[in-house]
């Protein structure tokens, strides 16, 4: 009993570093921390050919002739690089993927984190309400997958007793 005991915990051991997931890896090195869409809409232009790393959660994907534009609402980004939408919204941002992303896939209300650069600032909106936006260059992109119940995935451990006949 004593040696399946220590085989249980060996296998215990060899097991749970494959169960854990941290997410995607970005290439950070180049990444400007500190830019959001806030602090780049309030500098403008000299924040372009900048390196920088946001996410947040899908407004909306227009698909152009050779690129796909979507509308971003910014959120601060976890340890994980994974958009926090219970922290304050960081702005908007626009990012501009060569080729074509399907909207179906990338729909409203998705998580998506993306590395880039910054291409150029617009400014657009309707009516007295124009708005400046930062537009993405993507260098890489990760859309998260959604959770049915509407919440992060969380991970349990236990202690257990097993039985051995």
């Amino acid at each position: 009993m004593r040696i399946a005991t220590g085989l249980h915990l060996l296998l215990l051991t060899l097991l749970l570093p494959g169960g854990c997931t941290s997410g995607p890896t970005f290439d950070s090195s180049q990444v400007d921390r500190p830019l959001t869409p806030a602090v780049v809409t309030a500098v403008s232009h000299s924040a372009t050919g900048r390196q920088v790393l946001w996410g947040g959660m899908i407004l909306g994907t227009t698909n152009l002739p050779d690129s796909t534009l979507i509308e971003m609402l910014a959120y601060p980004l976890d340890s994980r690089d994974k958009p926090q939408r219970d922290k304050a919204a960081q702005g908007r941002f626009f990012l501009e993927q060569g080729g074509f992303l399907d909207p179906a896939v990338y729909a409203a209300g998705r998580l998506l984190t993306v590395s880039g650069t910054i291409l150029r600032i617009e400014t657009g909106g309707e009516g007295e309400a124009e708005q400046t936006y930062p537009v993405i260059s993507v260098k890489e992109l990760h859309l998260w997958p959604r959770d049915s119940r509407g919440e992060d995935p969380s991970m349990f451990f236990g202690i257990g007793a097993g039985f051995d006949f």
